[in-house]
């Protein structure tokens, strides 16, 4: 009967280390096997070029590294690059790059479908089927960091979790893959370059507060009246606003991080002047910025971008309170390539 390998990057530096001193091997073995599976992103055990052969070939025993394969990737005339990202077992993520003038950002996946059920969103139609592992999420920044430096000559600056999945469900693996990503040993990323998008589970932003991340964090709210908000998220309903209120004020007593709330509006559903004036109430309760999302739609159903009339009279309203409120326009339309959240089902 064979043994099912254990995929060699869940172990810790100190657990590879052990396991080399109990195959009677020296135990700085397991930092050289350390830096090629995060610093120098080894793919096979072949690759390991400094350690001995026989070495390899034992790790090759017990182990194997569960790496991701950018199956298709498609780019758009605005320079945006969407990756269909094949994992071990055959399941299909995305992620996307997402380049302006500046910088580039990489908008990645937390989880193989979704464990909420957004209405508007095209991954909630998708069965959640497991959590990303550590690596399968470190491994999606890692290949959009090539992409920048290869189409737009600089390492990727920014990294979102808005692709697919709600992230909070998959705490533990998301908080181990940024703690990578941010390490000396891995990417080095500054946490500060990082945001986590969640569409609000008071009991994980207060745990993530407790926990003292350093990165920063958005909230998917697009509507701040309880009644219109669990009709587009049906979960929401579990998590009513005080609730989520709560949570929030809590994060910034702890962290002193301003919020940012990720917010579409739509015709006919959260277009109207009381919607407008519940977000500026909401928006009075903690330090916080508002990005008001184009909408890609899913179909040609209920759910449709309002006019931008409406888009105004949110902007003039939220500014008047001083809020700082963005725009953010759809990218990579000619290969649909929104994010996770907002993705087209066709995508």
């Amino acid at each position: 009967m064979q043994i099912e390998k254990k995929d060699i990057r869940a172990l810790s530096k100190d657990q590879l280390r052990d396991f080399f001193v109990e195959n009677n091997d020296k135990a700085f073995r397991g930092n050289q096997v350390y830096e090629w599976l995060w610093s120098k992103g080894a793919h096979s055990f072949e690759d390991m070029t400094n350690v001995a052969k026989s070495t390899r070939s034992m790790l090759e025993d017990n182990f194997v590294i569960n790496h991701i394969k950018v199956d298709t990737m498609q780019r758009s005339s605005d320079g945006t690059v969407k990756n269909a990202v094949r994992l071990h077992d055959g399941l299909v993520v995305e992620s996307v790059l997402i380049p302006t003038d500046t910088r580039t950002t990489a908008c990645v996946s937390s989880q193989v479908g979704c464990s909420l059920d957004c209405n508007f969103c095209a991954t909630s139609r998708l069965k959640r089927m497991r959590n990303l592992e550590p690596g399968e999420i470190y491994d999606q920044v890692i290949a959009i960091d090539k992409e920048s430096r290869l189409y737009h000559n600089h390492p990727l600056s920014n990294i979102v979790f808005m692709g697919m999945g709600e992230p909070l469900m998959n705490y533990n693996n998301v908080i181990k893959a940024i703690d990578m990503i941010t390490s000396p040993e891995g990417l080095g990323m500054s946490p500060k370059r990082i945001m986590v998008s969640t569409s609000g589970i008071p009991k994980m932003i207060k745990k993530m507060a407790d926990d003292d991340v350093k990165f920063k964090l958005a909230v998917s709210l697009h509507s701040a009246i309880d009644e219109i908000r669990a009709r587009i998220m049906p979960f929401s309903k579990n998590f009513p606003l005080a609730d989520l209120r709560e949570s929030l004020e809590y994060w910034y007593r702890k962290t002193k991080n301003k919020i940012s709330y990720e917010y579409v509006v739509w015709k006919g559903i959260n277009d109207d002047k009381a919607s407008i004036d519940a977000l500026v109430k909401f928006c009075k309760y903690v330090p916080c910025k508002v990005n008001l999302i184009e909408y890609n739609p899913i179909d040609d159903g209920e759910f449709q971008q309002a006019s931008e009339e409406s888009i105004m009279a949110y902007i003039k309203a939220l500014e008047n309170i001083g809020v700082v409120v963005k725009v953010r326009r759809s990218r990579g339309k000619d290969i649909d390539a929104a994010c996770g959240q907002l993705a087209n089902k066709e995508g």
